[in-house]
């Protein structure tokens, strides 16, 4: 059975879209992935992923010597094919220092010149799509099942999240809704959490989720609606989809917590400001909804979200207001009502 080596050193939101891709290579043989050490948490316990490759880029393995260390430990397992999922110029020399005879990836990437396959780039794909065809560039369209991403917390993440909701006096079976508020781009960022979180307050308790950067955000939050729970830096990534999972629905903007509700099979409420869901990073969980400002032209101004907005007036964020998104978020929870 051929060995796979998929390189994906992106941001977490893409680790989380190349699950796919590990799920449909795991059922032809052995799998690893190189990653960076937050999306190796990530992805810990995984059933398709045989091992983790931390590259610590920026860190233990940063410069010249890390990155011949590392070409050595992979041309050490004799790897049959690499998947590049992460399409950069020093991935692709990565695989090929590593002297992998099979190197797969997008036509389109900075690295494509190292790989001895290319694959169209199809903008019209959901990127779990477009990573799940390096596997099978000329195979049948994916189904939904196969294109829904997959994460595993174990116990210790389920332990971690039973006792932040006990710690906040969270009864069994009480429902609760997760706000996302954070991203690093400032521009992804819709501004009114607070006022939607007051507006749901009589209806669920909501759960921030975050990391520890997102705190500021939170008590904006916890100020304006008191039962909220405030869950930023408090939990691993793993955990916090644990967490997510838990709850009865999502609020987020376009950014990792997002790709954890697909994951997790969350229903979603997704604030999409600079950015489309065309480009092909919007929600995959079920009874999913995307809210966006369709009537400006200016929108989509870039693909990842500046961080200012271009022309200063941020209108695509700004008009999108609290009680329209706390509309479609009571819709999910009577939807979710009406299915138990």
């Amino acid at each position: 059975m051929p060995s796979s080596l998929v390189i994906q050193t992106s941001f977490l939101g893409d680790t989380v879209l190349t699950t796919p891709l590990l799920a449909q290579l795991a059922r032809r043989g052995e799998v690893d992935v190189v990653t960076t050490p937050a999306s190796a948490a990530l992805l810990a316990n995984h059933p398709a992923v045989r091992t983790i490759v931390v590259y610590d880029k920026r860190g233990a393995d940063r410069g010249l010597a890390g990155f011949l260390s590392l070409a050595q430990r992979l041309r050490d397992t004799r790897y049959d094919v690499a998947f590049l999922a992460q399409g950069s110029l020093r991935s692709a020399a990565l695989a090929l220092v590593a002297g992998i005879p099979s190197r797969i990836g997008f036509d389109t990437s900075a690295g494509r010149w190292f790989y001895t396959k290319r694959v169209a780039y199809r903008e019209d794909l959901h990127h779990a799509a477009r990573l799940l065809r390096l596997a099978r560039p000329n195979g049948r369209p994916a189904t939904g099942d196969e294109l829904r991403p997959s994460l595993h917390p174990g116990d210790a993440e389920r332990s971690a999240v039973d006792a932040l909701l006990a710690s906040h006096g969270v009864a069994a079976g009480e429902p609760l809704i997760a706000l996302a508020p954070g991203s690093v781009w400032a521009t992804k960022r819709w501004p009114y959490y607070a006022q939607l979180a007051a507006q749901l307050e009589s209806d669920v308790r909501a759960v921030i989720v975050g990391g520890a950067d997102d705190a500021e955000l939170a008590r904006a939050i916890v100020t304006a609606a008191p039962r909220a729970i405030d869950a930023t830096g408090h939990l691993s990534l793993l955990a916090s989809a644990e967490l997510i999972g838990r709850t009865a629905a999502i609020v987020t903007n376009d950014s990792a917590p997002l790709h954890l509700a697909s994951a997790m099979g969350t229903p979603t409420v997704s604030i999409f400001g600079p950015t489309v869901p065309a480009f092909g990073f919007g929600p995959l969980a079920p009874k999913s909804i995307v809210v966006g400002h369709d009537g400006l032209t200016c929108r989509p101004c870039d693909r990842h979200g500046p961080q200012r907005c271009p022309l200063g007036h941020f209108r695509c964020m700004r008009e999108l207001d609290a009680e329209m998104v706390a509309e479609q978020v009571r819709s999910l929870l009577l939807s979710r009502d009406a299915d138990t």
